[in-house]
């Protein structure tokens, strides 16, 4: 399962009520970190500005002995209260923006059109 199809149940979920907000903020926060492509965390900006206000240090960085530099750790604490009316409206925005049906080209495909573009100009 994909990081995109999990962050779509998971708001479709806390829409209908069978998520609660603490778990929608883990899901939500983990792909926001983990995604490289600009499309997807611009999608998840709204979420995650009302999570960050509400929920400060909702990551947590560590050690990685892995590779140079850091990991990032999902801090394990309640989501306020007072704030989940903005997280729904705001996962309501999120979750009525138009998406394309089709899915994002991939590499081979961009490659034969960047190609096409050099030997059509």
């Amino acid at each position: 399962m994909s990081s995109a199809t999990s962050v779509n149940e998971a708001l479709a979920g806390y829409a209908a009520g069978r998520m609660t907000a603490q778990q929608l903020v883990g899901v939500v926060a983990a792909a926001y970190y983990k995604e490289q492509g600009a499309g997807s965390r611009e999608r998840l900006r709204p979420i995650m500005e009302i999570i960050e206000k509400a929920h400060p240090g909702v990551v947590e960085l560590v050690a990685s002995g892995e590779k140079p530099g850091f990991g990032v750790k999902l801090a394990e604490r309640p989501f306020p209260r007072k704030f989940e009316s903005q997280l729904r409206e705001a996962v309501a925005g999120v979750d009525a923006a138009p998406r394309s049906p089709l899915p994002a080209p991939g590499l081979l495909t961009r490659i034969v059109r960047a190609i096409r573009r050099v030997f059509s100009a």
